[in-house]
């Protein structure tokens, strides 16, 4: 079943601060604190499919508009909770 892109999910940010990257250069570094530019060659080379390009494209965006601030909490909560 396709991921429904057309309603928020607020279950994404946390995943933003928990998931680590699966694969390349940046593999099991956690996906929120991957760096822009790294973001940037797959906003222009394209995203993967799925769950995962969702997610990528989600934190770039974030970091694009200078939004990181707003993870902040989630991470604090992650860190406690391991």
């Amino acid at each position: 079943m396709p991921f429904d892109t057309s309603q928020p999910h607020p279950e994404l940010l946390q995943e933003l601060v928990t998931m680590k990257m699966p694969f390349g250069k940046y593999k099991d570094r956690i996906l929120c604190d991957l760096p822009d530019h790294y973001l940037e060659w797959f906003q222009r080379s394209g995203f993967p499919k799925g769950k995962l390009g969702i997610l990528l494209e989600t934190m770039y965006v974030i970091k694009l508009n200078g939004l990181s601030y707003l993870l902040d909490p989630l991470k604090k909560q992650n860190i406690r909770m391991r």
